[in-house]
């Protein structure tokens, strides 16, 4: 039995980010159709050296393969050494037969596979003429997002606010080198909100950066940062009567941006309106009106890095990327 094995290298050359949009939507749909099982996200913070670790995993039917992601995050990482902040490692199983397909670096399928839920929950419930994105955080995330948002929409100006005011520059010089797109550096989250039709979240921050009064009718929200409890970067208040879409409710309701709205008194979980899934399969109408204010909470989940690492593994293969090795 052959395992192969996938540097980073090899996985950036096996993905595409309208490869990836399409299997993590049908990756959403075999979630909602019952194809799907995901365990609990293990989660594991390292408080002292700056750092959490979650581990998800998923059986997906569908393509009968068992995935295990590793990732963690190292905020310090890249000051007091020449490591990234994010680092992971994709675990591929054949569900028939439970043998070791394939280990793969996890770090940019992470990243692109988190990018194309944005995109997706933007393609279906932001306002069809929206054209400027407000921005938090300008790691690789937040550059992911812009990256697929770019995809599926004709976006004409990012306007990005961080706290880590160094990363700023090189955010805006790769954004507007890869996508064309303008980028303003600023300085308030307020002026990041201004005329924002979409606004993205990306940062690990514990205390909201965007109050109520920034967000104006009509603007769809993709809150990306808040994965595990604790984390938080939205007044609560912005969930009061708006159409809330979760990637999942039941980790969302214990780890998510829709967490911290629950546990305020501001909704309680009938409040939440459907799961992207339901979406995509046509079960519930979209965006209703101009007016309304629409939020996805995505906490990431398994099925996603199953997917987009079984799409990688076959690229691979044909590509012959990677080496192999005598695992059993």
């Amino acid at each position: 039995m052959k395992t192969l094995l996938l540097s980073l290298k090899d996985v950036e050359q096996a993905l595409s980010m309208e490869e990836v949009i399409s299997a993590v939507e049908q990756g959403y749909i075999s979630y909602n159709e019952g194809k799907v099982q995901q365990p609990d996200i293990v989660s594991m913070e390292m408080p002292e050296n700056n750092g959490e670790t979650d581990i998800k995993s998923c059986y997906n039917k569908l393509n009968e393969s068992i995935s295990v992601k590793i990732a963690s995050g190292f905020y310090d990482n890249g000051k007091n050494n020449e490591l990234p902040t994010m680092i992971g490692t994709i675990l591929l199983f054949d569900g028939r037969n439970g043998a070791p397909l394939c280990i793969m670096d996890g770090s940019l399928i992470t990243g692109i596979r988190t990018g194309a839920a944005g995109a997706i929950s933007s393609k279906l419930l932001a306002r069809k003429d929206s054209k400027v994105v407000a921005v938090f955080g300008a790691g690789g995330q937040a550059r992911m997002q812009i990256y697929a948002l770019c995809q599926v929409m004709n976006i004409q100006e990012i306007r990005v606010y961080s706290e880590y005011t160094e990363e700023l520059p090189k955010y805006k010089e790769y954004v507007e080198r890869n996508t064309k797109v303008k980028v303003i550096i600023c300085d308030t989250p307020e002026q990041a909100m201004k005329d924002a039709d979409i606004a993205i979240s990306t940062t690990p921050s514990k205390k909201y950066l965007v109050d109520k009064s920034l967000v104006k009718p009509g603007t769809h929200i993709v809150a990306v940062g808040a994965d595990m409890a604790g984390k938080n970067e939205w007044d609560p208040e912005i969930f009061k009567g708006a159409k809330i879409v979760n990637d999942s409710i039941a980790q969302c309701i214990s780890r998510g941006e829709t967490r911290n709205a629950i546990i305020s008194g501001i909704i309680k979980e009938s409040d939440i309106y459907a799961e992207i899934g339901e979406l995509l399969l046509g079960n519930k109408p979209l965006r209703e009106s101009d007016d309304e204010i629409t939020i996805f909470d995505t906490t990431g989940m398994g099925i996603q890095d199953n997917v987009t690492a079984a799409q990688v593994y076959e690229i691979a293969k044909k590509k012959g990327l990677g080496k192999y090795f005598e695992f059993i």
